[in-house]
């Protein structure tokens, strides 16, 4: 059965009060991105110490570290260990030491920026896709998956809505050629709207086997007008299946997390107002 949690910075980047807001709903587990003033990986020890102890103090666990690694970058101007791509690096480095003091066994990265054509035939290789650009990912994201074996911590690559990796089914190719159990999927099936997939039966069924954590919101997508508009936890175009993904998570027996990301910003109001506007209808389907 999985487990309701949210990130924390969707309700208030202050951080005991988002912990209280979570509290008041119920929610034991907090998927951590912005803390204060700071992305997670660049707490300063007091700060951390902080954290934890409002955690604990409370009862509550961290299911995900999120940074925004690799999620900046381009595949073309980037190379493996040099630049920018040592600076992720890095970064990763201090977001897996902070897992570890949280007692936390998942990291996210993300898949550096999207190249739209990545493979094809019949002419369209010559012209259409970007020559070598899959292989040069898999290079750039090699030394984050030793690093993780290394560490024995999980990695889970989001399927983002302006990355390489904008699917189940190019996440699950990418695991697949790193072979390694320490990359997993982190499937957030709204981002995946916009490369035009059905999350049910298409994305579950590409996911299934490799799938380490959720992000649920609703939003609306218009692709031609290169336009998103965030909404409501069942009035946006993932709300015909919010219902049969709930299900199919069950009969795969999914037993971890599924974070509302909490994006939907009502007019005049709030972040906060927005989780509060969603979370009930939310755990309904979820929970």
């Amino acid at each position: 059965m999985a487990t309701l949690s949210v990130i924390t910075d969707g309700i208030s980047r202050d951080f005991e009060h988002a912990l209280d807001v979570m509290q008041e709903h119920g929610l034991s587990h907090a998927e951590l991105q912005y803390v204060w003033d700071r992305e997670v990986g660049d707490l300063s020890d007091a700060q951390l110490g902080r954290v934890s102890e409002m955690l604990r103090s409370r009862d509550m666990k961290v299911c995900c570290i999120s940074r925004h690694i690799f999620g900046s970058l381009a595949v073309g101007e980037s190379e493996p260990g040099v630049g920018a791509h040592a600076d992720q690096l890095d970064a990763l480095r201090r977001c897996i030491a902070m897992a570890r003091e949280l007692d936390c066994r998942l990291v996210r990265i993300m898949s550096f920026r999207k190249e739209m054509i990545l493979f094809g035939a019949g002419g369209a290789e010559q012209w259409n896709v970007a020559t070598g650009a899959w292989d040069k990912l898999k290079r750039l994201v090699a030394p984050a998956v030793q690093l993780a074996e290394d560490e024995g911590i999980t990695l889970a690559v989001e399927t983002g809505n302006n990355a390489m990796i904008t699917s189940c089914r190019l996440g699950a190719r990418l695991i697949s050629e790193l072979g390694s159990k320490r990359l997993r999927v982190l499937w957030d099936p709204g981002n995946s709207l916009y490369c035009a997939v059905r999350p049910v039966p298409d994305g579950l069924t590409a996911v299934r086997d490799c799938l380490a954590h959720l992000h649920i919101k609703d939003l609306t997508v218009d692709i031609p007008g290169a336009t998103v508009c965030q909404v409501g936890f069942g009035e946006g175009q993932m709300a015909p299946y919010f219902q049969a993904l709930a299900d199919g998570l069950r009969g795969i027996g999914y037993s971890g997390c599924v974070s509302l990301e909490s994006v939907y910003r009502p007019v005049g109001g709030s972040f906060e107002d927005g989780f509060r506007a969603s979370f009930q209808r939310f755990k309904s389907v979820f929970g």
